[in-house]
Parts: C-alpha cells; sequence; structure tokens
C-alpha cells in the first residue's frame, strides 16, 4: 500500500495543518505588536520584523503545496485566498512595525483598547481555523460575528482617538499619530477580511 500511495494514488496534503501554522504564526505577530502597544519595548519591533520572514516563508511553502497537490480538502481558490490574506496581514504588522521603529514613536495609553480588540481578534481568528478542521460552522460563524464586532469598535477606537488629538489642539501629535491610526485599522481590516475567507471556505464544504 505505501508504494502504491507513493506512486500511483494522488499526492494529499494536510492542508488543515498548513493553514493553522500559518494562522499561528500571523497571530503571534499580532499579539507582539499588541505588546509594544502595552510597554514601548522596542525589541519587540524587531521581533516583529523578524517574524515576517518566517510568515512569508510559510506563505511560499504553502502555495507551492497548494500548486503541486491534486486533491484538496477545500475550494482551491479559497485556499489560495486564506494563505495570500494571512501573508498581507503578517506584512501589514511588519509595516507598522517598521514606522514605529524608524520614526521611534512612543504609543500612548489612550491606544489600549485599540490594542486589546486587535489581539481578540488576531487570537479568535486563530481559534476559528482550529474549528475549520472540524467542520463546526457554528463555532465558525460565532468567531465571524465576534471579529466583525472587534472589527467595528476598533475602526471607532481609532477615530477617537484622532479626535482626541485635535480637540486638545495637539496638531502636531495628530500629524505624527495619524499614519499609525490608518495602520491599526488595516491591521484591523487584514483580519476581518482573512475571518470573511475562512466564513467561506466552511460554507463551501457543508
Amino acid at each position: 500500500m505505501g508504494l502504491i500511495q507513493k506512486y500511483i494514488l494522488p499526492k494529499e496534503i494536510d492542508f488543515n495543518s498548513a493553514l493553522q501554522e500559518q494562522v499561528n504564526a500571523s497571530k503571534d505577530m499580532v499579539l507582539v505588536l499588541c505588546q509594544y502597544g502595552q510597554d514601548n519595548n522596542n525589541q519587540l519591533l524587531s521581533i516583529i520584523i523578524e517574524n515576517e520572514r518566517k510568515c512569508r516563508a510559510l506563505k511560499n511553502q504553502n502555495m507551492h503545496e497548494l500548486l503541486d497537490v491534486f486533491i484538496t480538502p477545500y475550494d482551491r481558490e479559497s485556499i489560495y485566498r486564506i494563505i495570500d490574506q494571512l501573508a498581507w496581514l503578517a506584512l501589514s504588522v511588519k509595516h507598522l512595525a517598521t514606522d514605529l521603529k524608524i520614526y521611534n514613536i512612543t504609543i500612548p495609553e489612550n491606544y489600549f483598547p485599540i490594542f486589546t480588540a486587535l489581539d481578540q481578534m488576531a487570537s479568535a481568528l486563530a481559534e476559528g481555523f482550529v474549528f475549520l478542521s472540524r467542520k463546526n460552522l457554528n463555532e465558525i460563524v460565532r468567531i465571524i460575528n465576534e471579529i466583525y464586532v472587534l472589527y467595528d469598535e476598533t475602526v471607532e477606537q481609532c477615530t477617537l482617538t484622532a479626535a482626541h488629538h485635535l480637540e486638545n489642539d495637539d496638531v502636531k501629535t495628530y500629524l505624527a499619530y495619524r499614519e499609525v491610526l490608518n495602520q491599526l485599522k488595516e491591521v484591523a481590516q487584514r483580519i476581518h477580511v482573512s475571518a470573511n475567507s475562512l466564513e467561506d471556505m466552511a460554507i463551501k464544504i457543508l
């Protein structure tokens, strides 16, 4: 049976494990970013930038496997989208970390709710992939709704934070942090879009 499986039967890849590894790597980058938002430790930014290489390698590996395999457990285009979107999530986190490091930006305490929401979004996304392998659509829908609410809260918090700078006539600070707030919303959006693709994958297998 071993020789038959090796030379005759179509190659099979455990995409559940492969995607879980990629989403966990992206999640870890978000969590490190959120830790930086709490203590402003510049070493964490260097860790984020270095870890993006791992995420890129996982993306390339998963893409290669997708192109090489004949049978997939999910719709091929759906797998491609989630691989690509998780890579974009990691890259968005890296871009933000790079700006924070180069411009030596310190995160104020009133930004904490934004990072708390991002932490919860990333953790929920990774949890969703666990339920994908179990084909538990009800739990996935619950998680998608949770991410939707957290995304909405994140965008609102970013807007309120920007308004706070302006209310204090702190235009210089507002301009300095405007790009940071925009990139925080970008990270949240990447998680939200990835969650939508996760839901799409789950629906197609049921």
